[in-house]
């Protein structure tokens, strides 16, 4: 088993700028087969996007994708982890703030991603969610 967060993570961020428009972030996701985006102004995180955040926020409530702002639907300073953390401080984060991905940051510079999928894949490789992470994704 892996026993740091950069063992697990996923590496790379994919970013938008806070002015981006939800379009413009919902075509990246789309593009790179991803459910977030972090939200960046320059090298500094100020959030995270969702698919569910863009669903559930801002279409839902009627407003027009092409005009609502990433910035104005994300989640505001995410809780982030050091990729030198050990894993079960990722778990505690992610069970102690109800979230299923966390920005990994060092140096303050955005390294990657780790999400529940990437901890199931490695800590518990039989399990169904772990199976669905690894499962190729519908074209």
């Amino acid at each position: 088993m892996a026993d740091f967060v950069r063992d697990v993570m996923t590496p790379g961020v994919v970013a938008v700028r806070p002015d981006a428009s939800l379009v413009e972030a919902a075509q990246l996701m789309r593009a790179q087969d991803i459910g977030d985006v972090v939200v960046a102004d320059g090298q500094q995180v100020v959030g995270v996007l969702t698919d569910r955040d863009i669903t559930v926020r801002a279409v839902a409530d009627g407003a027009d994708p092409l005009t609502v702002s990433a910035q104005s639907v994300c989640t505001r300073d995410p809780v982030m982890v050091d990729p030198g953390e050990r894993v079960s401080v990722a778990v505690a984060l992610m069970r102690e703030h109800a979230v299923r991905r966390l920005p990994v940051v060092e140096d303050g510079l955005p390294v990657g991603v780790v999400s529940l999928g990437d901890l199931a894949e490695t800590q518990d490789p039989g399990s169904a969610l772990a199976e669905i992470s690894r499962a190729a994704p519908d074209q």
